[in-house]
Parts: C-alpha cells; sequence; structure tokens
C-alpha cells in the first residue's frame, strides 16, 4: 500500500541567507490534528508519546526541526534540540518521582474527581498526644451518655488496630453547606448536615470506589474506608494530614473552606507521600465559645464538653432532657450549627454541588405547628434516608415537646 505522505522534497529559506530544507519523512501512524495541537501537554504526562509520521528538515545554521503531517500539509513543530530535552526531561522526572509521591497524586485526583473538596495523607502511627487527651475527656465524664466513645480505646489511637500493617491514612473532606434556611423562622430548626440523604451511605460509596480505583491502578491493598462510623479521631487525623486546625470549638476549619464539611477515611497499607499539618488560625477570636447557649465549649476553648452540647442532647441522649437546659436550646431540634455560624472563617464556605444533600421538598416549607404535630407517616416520608432517622420519631418529638415547654 502507497504511502499517502509526501516524498522528501527541498525547500529554499529566504531571511539572513539562503539556505535549504530537506524533509526526510519516517514510517508511523498520524495523529489528528487536535492532539498534536495539545502535543506538549501530552509529552508532560506521558515520557513515550504515540508513535506518529513526522520528519526531519534542516534550517538555517545546521539547525534540526521537527515537522508532522496533518493529513494536508507538514506542520512545523519543534527544535529537535528542545523537543529531545524536553522529552528527556519528562521521562527521567518519571523515572526518579518517588512512587509515594507518585501514588499520592494519582489518588488525589480521583477523589477529586469524586467530589472530595480536599485530600491529605498522614503516616498511620499511635497517637500519643490525641491518646492522652482522649482519656482525660473520658475521666472527666464529657462522654455523657456515649459510651461507646470508651470503647475500643487502642483501636482510636491507633490506626494498625483497625487494619494491620497499615502504613497511611488517606484524610478527606466533602462539602455540605447550604445557606439555604427554613421559610418559617419560628420553626424548630435543624442542623445543615442533615438536610438531605444520610452521609454515612453517601460518602461510603465514594469510598469505595476510591478503594477499588487504588487496587486497580496501583495494585492489591489492605485497606478500610471510614465515615464516623468505627472509632476513628477523624478530626485528629485530618489535622495531621494538613487539612486545617482543630478550633476553639473542637472542629477542624480549614482557611479555605470553613467548618460544613464531612470527613472521612481510607487506613491502607500503602506508603504515601505524607502532608505537614496547618498552623492554628483561631487567634484571639471567643465567638463560639461566647455564642454556644449551653456553655458546652470551655472558657479558653478547644474542649467541649458533650454532656452539655446541644447535638448530644438531641441526638445521643436517650431519655428526658434535662430540665437544666430549658432556654437554652435556642430552639434546635436536631444537631446545632451555631458554632460554625458565628465562624468567621465560615464566609468562605461555598454551596455544594452534591444532589443527594438537597433536602426534601417539604422539609424547609414546614411550619411550626406542622412539626408539632408531626407524624410517623410524615416523620417516614421527610426523613425516609435522612440521618435524622438516628433519633428516630419517638426522639424527634420529644426534643419538639421540650422546645415548646420553652416558649
Amino acid at each position: 500500500m502507497q504511502s499517502r505522505t509526501p516524498k522528501p522534497k527541498n525547500y529554499s529559506c529566504t531571511g539572513g541567507g539562503a539556505c535549504t530544507f530537506t524533509f526526510f519523512p519516517f514510517f508511523g501512524r498520524t495523529l489528528p490534528y487536535e492532539l498534536i495541537k495539545s502535543l506538549p501537554r501530552r509529552l508532560l504526562l506521558s515520557p513515550f508519546p504515540m508513535v506518529f509520521k513526522f520528519c526531519w528538515f534542516k534550517g538555517c545554521k545546521g539547525r534540526c526541526f521537527l515537522g508532522i503531517w496533518n493529513g494536508n500539509h507538514w506542520e512545523l513543530l519543534f527544535d529537535v534540540a528542545l523537543l529531545f530535552t524536553f522529552v528527556l526531561i519528562a521521562h527521567f522526572t518519571t523515572i526518579f518521582m518517588p512512587r509515594a509521591q507518585a501514588h499520592s497524586t494519582l489518588i488525589r485526583n480521583e477523589a477529586q474527581r469524586l467530589g472530595f473538596a480536599q485530600v491529605g495523607f498522614a503516616k498511620a502511627e499511635f497517637m500519643d498526644a490525641e491518646a492522652r487527651r482522649l482519656e482525660q475527656w473520658l475521666e472527666a465524664g464529657m462522654h455523657g451518655q456515649m459510651h461507646y466513645m470508651a470503647n475500643h480505646f487502642d483501636k482510636r489511637v491507633d490506626p494498625t488496630q483497625l487494619v494491620p500493617g497499615a502504613k497511611s491514612v488517606i484524610s478527606l473532606v466533602y462539602n455540605y453547606y447550604n445557606p439555604e434556611v427554613q421559610e418559617d423562622p419560628t420553626a424548630p430548626k435543624i442542623s445543615q448536615y442533615a438536610y438531605g440523604q444520610d452521609y454515612h451511605f453517601v460518602l461510603k460509596d465514594k469510598l469505595k470506589a476510591l478503594l477499588h480505583f487504588i487496587e486497580r491502578e496501583i495494585g492489591a491493598v489492605s485497606g478500610r474506608c471510614f465515615v464516623d462510623s468505627a472509632p476513628v479521631l477523624e478530626r485528629d487525623w485530618a489535622k495531621r494530614a494538613g487539612m486545617g486546625w482543630i478550633g476553639r470549638n473542637t472542629l477542624l476549619i480549614n482557611p479555605k473552606a470553613g467548618s460544613y464539611f464531612f470527613l472521612a477515611e481510607i487506613i491502607l497499607d500503602l506508603e504515601l507521600e505524607y502532608d505537614a499539618p496547618m498552623r492554628d488560625y483561631c487567634g484571639t477570636c471567643r465567638r463560639c465559645i461566647d455564642a454556644c447557649p449551653t456553655e458546652a465549649i470551655s472558657p479558653e476553648g478547644y474542649l467541649v464538653d458533650g454532656s452539655k452540647c446541644i447535638s448530644y442532647l438531641t441526638i445521643e441522649l436517650r431519655e428526658a432532657i434535662p430540665d437544666s437546659f430549658k432556654g437554652k436550646m435556642d430552639n434546635w431540634m436536631f444537631g446545632c450549627d451555631v458554632c460554625q455560624d458565628v465562624c468567621p472563617w465560615n464566609r468562605f464556605s461555598k454551596p455544594h454541588q452534591e444532589p443527594a444533600f438537597d433536602p426534601h421538598p417539604d422539609l424547609m416549607s414546614m411550619r411550626k405547628q406542622d412539626w408539632e404535630e408531626i407524624t410517623q407517616e410524615v416523620f417516614k416520608q421527610v426523613f425516609q434516608h435522612s440521618a435524622v432517622k438516628r433519633t428516630k420519631w419517638e426522639g424527634l418529638t420529644r426534643n419538639i415537646a421540650f422546645l415548646k415547654g420553652e416558649d
């Protein structure tokens, strides 16, 4: 079969002096013109680009250039010396790039494609300082009736107890910020994170997809996914992974995204390139401390008495809410966002892009009387896939009745 590529031709060059360009076509495969136009970018991604039909030609002063046949005519592409230098740099950069760095870049890109706003990596090791702090918090009884917090202490502070041979903790952030508010300002309030579908299931599916990607692209690994459902100190791991700092309200704060986000982890036996922790930028701010309705945050911050937190009282507490909290619930029937609402860093929060976190159509329009008369049928309809199911209909109506008694 005859080649459609023109035979070598001589071309004259005018300018500083007369010279001759001689084309020497080589065998190969013609690339689409769009590919040729983006060739420099592709060379960066791969030190061995596809074979294509090209030719050399000599120019003024004996320099060599590379030309490409685009189907109609030859295109001058690159000075050969510069091109070869470019390819060699790209090739050896890939060869000598640490494997951990390459794997980290691969994982970070895929996680962001799956919708995670940020990704960080920390070395899987025993958490000495965090273990002492957790022990003191438990001994002070600040976990209230969350007895599960005292269980599996060793697993909470040592990821190798959860995944034998673990080398890394991948910490991920998923935005849930929604500036939409309930239409009736007098209606009992619900925390933003519970507006839409239960985040445990939404994020777990994404984590599994990421873990499968790692196994497919990197190789067999031993790993587990966690979304606020196992003995993992998620905020501490996120801090170690450089995702932000733990603020005075004890929530993870990121200077570019605030704190309205979920945290998730993958613990696995793959060595990665670890990120450095971020410094604390709370400064002298005390807004969260002063705004907390139940004074659950200690006077200096960085410590929360969980047994006083409205989120604990409306979700975790299974018995009647103590009368001592009457007049202090700030009309919250499920969860509480006060310490986040007042945080100045949340001015950088951006609305989420996750359809699963959009509220049920009826949720935002229900009025105060609707909530006070809510039936089990309406509860199941509005919160069918919501995290509010954790407190059940009985728990939610208990909370609403407590709020009504405050009026």
